[in-house]
């Protein structure tokens, strides 16, 4: 599976962005993995294809802001869904 291009920092805004929509899946992956109790560095490696090893901070930036875009998402985003379409 290709690594789609990211940002080290997930948005962190009140509606979701162009990037969130291009995130869907990564997002869901992060769900899947946290759900599972997977190690987050396993995570990271796996989804990002960073090694935490060779870049600690940043892995776990990427990790920890996408993982909570990911949570809101599932709390507040998911509702951008609901509304029909702009004419």
């Amino acid at each position: 599976m290709a690594i789609t291009a990211f940002e080290d920092r997930a948005p962190d805004t009140p509606h979701v962005t162009d990037y969130d929509e291009r995130h869907v899946r990564t997002y869901w992956r992060l769900l899947d993995a946290a759900d599972e109790k997977a190690d987050w560095c396993e995570a990271v490696r796996i989804i990002f294809g960073i090694d935490p090893e060779a870049e600690p901070e940043r892995a776990r930036l990427v990790h920890d802001t996408h993982l909570a875009r990911a949570r809101w998402m599932t709390e507040i985003g998911y509702r951008h869904y609901l509304r029909p379409p702009e004419p």
